[in-house]
Formats: structure tokens, C-alpha cells, sequence
């Protein structure tokens, strides 16, 4: 299908988000793979929340890849959304009538579009990844020996008298209390940083 005809139908949307779903009716390598990158992390992290397992993220992922790369072939087609919006949306669909398929979900499909949005299940996603990455570097400015022992607790799940151990506290009470000390400072540093970011 030649360009102009796509750059016709193709109206709403900024110009990159155009491009990319020319670049996919047109097979570009390129625009895929963005397009992957940019969404694949989103339904990943929706579907492992939600009973799945990675395997079956990049089958539902693969699955929506296809419905978009069918639609952005039509003359009909018009995204009137963002590319990311209009994927979750196909995913969150496909793996909850997997789900319902499964007997794992039991509410009706054609409800769930009533009961949550999509824009706010996206922007749900994008806040709390947008935390994790204030996390992440509150944690890492948090210093030593405070990131390592919340870490040993919290990541690794060991219990206080083997922090007590790994650290050199005398007992469990010890490491509880450092602990609970860490905690303090790393709470600090992350609303610190959050402010900063809002």
C-alpha cells in the first residue's frame, strides 16, 4: 500500500505515533521494534499481576502486535488514541477473556470496559513505575550498610537473626532496630524525591 494513502487515513495522533504505524503497515523493522519496546514492559507487567506468566505476556503481546499490524493495513483504520493506549487495551481484553476462559475471572467482559479505563489502568501503570524509579534511586543514595539490609529483608526475605548474623549485630533486636532506622531514612529520601518530581 503506497505512503500517501496511509499518511491520508492515518489523521489523528502526533506526527511519531503516525509514523510508527505507517512504519508497521509497511513491515519496517524499526517501527516494530519501537513500538515493542515501548508497550511490551506495560502488558508484561499487567498480565504477571494478574495470574500470567511471561511466556504468556509475549503470546497476548504478539497477539495484539498482529490485530494492530491488520488494522494499520485497512483504508479504514484511524487511531484515535495512542498506540500504547490502543495495545493495552487489545491485551488487557484478550488476556482477561483468557482468564474468564480459564475460570480464573468471572465478571463479563463486555463490563470491564464500564468499570475501569483504560487511560486510568495506564496512568495507574505509569504512576507506580514512575515510583519504582524513585525508589530505586532512594534506595541507591541510601548508602551502606542501610540499602544491603533492607534489601537482605525485603528482596532476599531473610529473617532478623540471620541479618543479625550477615551484619555483625549482636541480636535479632539489634538488626530489627537498624532496620527500622534504614526504613526511616529510605521513607525521607523517597518523598523527598517525589516532591522534587511532582
Amino acid at each position: 500500500m503506497p505512503l500517501t494513502v496511509l499518511n491520508r487515513r492515518i489523521v489523528k495522533g502526533d506526527s511519531n505515533e503516525q509514523a510508527l504505524l505507517i512504519g508497521l503497515a509497511n513491515n519496517d523493522s524499526r517501527a516494530i521494534e519501537t513500538i515493542y519496546k515501548d508497550n511490551f514492559n506495560m502488558v508484561q507487567s499487567f498480565i504477571i499481576n494478574n495470574n500470567g506468566t511471561y511466556d504468556e505476556a509475549r503470546d497476548v503481546f504478539q497477539e495484539a502486535m498482529i490485530a494492530l499490524y491488520e488494522k494499520a493495513q485497512t483504508d479504514s483504520f484511524v487511531l484515535t488514541c495512542q498506540i500504547k493506549t490502543y495495545v493495552y487495551s487489545i491485551c488487557r481484553r484478550l488476556w482477561l477473556k483468557r482468564l474468564q476462559q480459564l475460570g480464573k475471572y468471572t465478571r463479563q467482559l463486555d463490563a470491564i470496559e464500564e468499570t475501569v479505563a483504560v487511560e486510568t489502568d495506564l496512568e495507574t501503570h505509569e504512576k507506580r513505575n514512575a515510583e519504582f524509579a524513585i525508589m530505586d534511586r532512594a534506595l541507591n543514595s541510601l548508602g551502606e550498610p542501610c540499602k544491603s539490609l533492607l534489601e537482605g529483608y525485603y528482596l532476599k526475605k531473610m529473617d532478623m537473626s540471620a541479618l543479625a548474623e550477615e551484619f555483625g549485630y549482636t541480636n535479632a533486636d539489634n538488626a530489627k532496630n537498624q532496620k527500622y532506622k534504614c526504613l526511616m531514612r529510605l521513607k525521607k529520601l523517597f518523598f523527598s524525591q517525589y516532591n522534587i518530581g511532582e
